[in-house]
């Protein structure tokens, strides 16, 4: 049934007025996914859709949406895929929708770095209520000042930029969640277990050669002299710090010829 002038007049006005949050709704099951769509977009949320994973991930990469929807029963790539994929390169929220009420399903999907979970059916109340609470838990985790500074080196988290005097530098989608992770973590003594299980997941756990590599690529990409590294740390035996700002010392000027 077509919805009436006056609810599209609504929906427009709700849209202008906090299009700003962008919700990515990844659902196979066409009259779920206009449902779903009509009641965030209800709320003022910009919501775009797509009916399978492949799809789903393209949207997310061009579209760069604050909230991504994930069913999990996906026809060809399943939800827990594209959840994998899309860890490895944003750290989007996520709430899954499923079927699948078996506890060991749902802890699946928070272990896989899911936000939240819904059970099918669910009503309108509980969908936005749940969109609500993971927007408002995901903003108050954010850092204030999201742009880190540290002597020549800047990381804006948000827009995953990186400059290094001024000059962006390109970070692979691996190598800037490494960098991410040790700037969250400042002048803190990360473990090569911690860091791999982060970064990578927990079957990479004892993979310190794969740790010892990508370390080698960004210190190539963000410090004076690679080969006596100021900002990127080694801890012998232990892992790896990223240097406080007061703590790194400007090169002399022979050092950075």
């Amino acid at each position: 049934m077509p919805r009436a002038p006056v609810a599209d007049r609504l929906i427009a006005l709700m849209r202008d007025r906090d299009s700003s949050t962008k919700i990515l709704l990844i659902e196979d099951d066409v009259g779920l996914a206009e449902f779903m769509q009509y009641q965030m977009q209800r709320e003022g949320y910009d919501v775009r859709t797509a009916r399978r994973g492949e799809e789903g991930l393209r949207l997310a990469q061009q579209w760069q949406p604050h909230l991504v929807v994930l069913d999990i029963m996906l026809p060809e790539m399943d939800g827990w895929a594209v959840c994998q994929r899309l860890r490895e390169v944003s750290n989007v929220p996520i709430i899954f929708t499923t079927a699948l009420s078996a506890e060991r399903d749902v802890v699946r999907g928070l272990e896989m770095g899911a936000d939240d979970y819904l059970i099918k059916p669910f009503g309108p109340k509980e969908l936005i209520a749940r969109i609500q609470a993971v927007l408002r838990r995901h903003a108050q985790a954010l850092p204030l000042n999201r742009v880190y500074q540290n002597g020549r080196l800047a990381v804006d988290v948000e827009r995953r930029e990186v400059r290094v005097d001024g000059a962006t530098v390109t970070l692979t989608p691996i190598e800037f969640k490494l960098l991410a992770y040790l700037v969250e973590n400042e002048d803190k003594v990360l473990s090569h277990e911690i860091l791999l299980s982060h970064v990578w997941g927990q079957e990479y756990a004892q993979d310190r050669r794969h740790l010892k590599l990508y370390i080698w690529y960004l210190r190539q990409k963000i410090e004076v002299d690679p080969a006596r590294p100021r900002l990127i740390v080694t801890e012998r035996g232990v892992g790896y710090r990223l240097a406080s700002a007061h703590r790194v010392r400007r090169p002399l000027p022979s050092e950075s010829a």
